[in-house]
């Protein structure tokens, strides 16, 4: 199935709060929640001005799929799951399976997206990173299992903290 299509599948499927991986073909996942209407909420660029855009361009043109990464600021936003920016090769899926923890209610949920949406937030690759992000919209909690040598399905108790203190 081609990436328009996988878009389709999780237009046709996707419910409120559900974590959306896109699936890049070097190794790692780019992590979000679906928010409805076709819509994610995930790191994104943070906003920028004329010279930051060339500074990312440049560190995109050597390190293609990294540079956002590099300079580490980041915003949470609400786009559409056609307007994200992902590398050839990606795919797109509903994966509500990579992590042994229970759904929260929907209206916590809501409130910890609510609050989260439109903050800049500094990445950080092992201790706030975009699944750190989805997974604590979701669960109340920040895990990240897609760091080697790091335990599956352990909280972050660092990011949970980070988020918890804008939710709060």
């Amino acid at each position: 199935m081609d990436y328009l299509q996988q878009v389709e599948e999780i237009l046709a499927h996707g419910q409120f709060g559900d974590l959306i991986e896109f699936s890049y073909p070097i190794g790692y996942s780019h992590w979000g929640v679906y928010d409805e209407d076709g819509h994610v909420i995930h790191f994104a660029v943070a906003d920028e001005g004329q010279l930051m855009h060339i500074i990312r361009n440049s560190l995109q043109t050597v390190f293609p799929l990294c540079g956002d990464i590099l300079l580490g600021e980041t915003k949470i936003r609400r786009q559409h799951l056609t307007d994200i920016n992902v590398p050839t090769g990606a795919q797109v899926l509903i994966s509500n399976n990579r992590h042994a923890c229970q759904p929260s209610p929907e209206d916590d949920m809501r409130k910890r997206r609510d609050s989260l949406l439109d903050k800049e937030l500094s990445y950080k690759l092992f201790t706030l990173n975009c699944e750190h992000f989805a997974t604590f919209v979701r669960y109340g909690i920040a895990v990240c299992n897609q760091i080697p040598g790091r335990t599956k399905n352990k909280e972050c108790e660092r990011a949970t903290k980070v988020f918890q203190s804008l939710v709060s």
